[in-house]
């Protein structure tokens, strides 16, 4: 799959582009596009994020790990993606549609959604956990630390066994 991403990269496509282009072929059920090893489903990111160039870079971390991610660059975008999808995990970037970012993570923690990642460019870990979040990393963060915050605040990795089929 990294093989794949890369030569796709590698012949002009944005790496989220390479993703949802494995992800397709993958859900088509192409050779050399399966979810892993176990073909368990993934685990959904909900990213609110208000820069593109930041969020591709992200989301292309954790698609290499395996996550599925869905992006929002607005608040009003990510309350909608979170309501119609129930991700297991928001990122959530504290500047989002002008600062609104704290308002969105006491929504959802609110609504009882999954974890709560806050991010921001500000030193704004106090105001992230008063507003619910579970934990806040600092921008620029290195791509392993995001990775391992995620898998921590899930409690498990990318992939996850598919329940047992009933056999009735």
């Amino acid at each position: 799959q990294l093989r794949f991403v890369a030569a796709e990269v590698s012949r002009g496509l944005s790496a989220a582009d390479a993703h949802r282009l494995l992800a397709e072929q993958s859900e088509a059920g192409q050779p050399g596009t399966s979810d892993g090893p176990s073909g368990g489903a993934r685990l959904l990111v909900l990213l609110a994020e208000r820069d593109p160039v930041s969020a591709e870079l992200q989301e292309f971390f954790l698609r290499t790990e395996g996550y599925e991610v869905n992006l929002a660059f607005a608040v009003g975008e990510a309350e909608e993606h979170w309501l119609e999808s129930r991700p297991q995990l928001a990122i959530v970037e504290l500047m989002i549609s002008g600062g609104l970012g704290a308002d969105l993570c006491k929504r959802l923690k609110q609504h009882d959604a999954g974890a709560v990642l806050a991010i921001s460019v500000l030193e704004a870990r106090d105001e992230a956990l008063a507003a619910g979040a579970d934990a806040f990393l600092q921008k620029p963060f290195d791509p392993l630390e995001l990775v391992s915050t995620v898998k921590d605040l899930l409690g498990a990795s990318a992939l996850v066994a598919r329940p047992a089929q009933d056999s009735r």
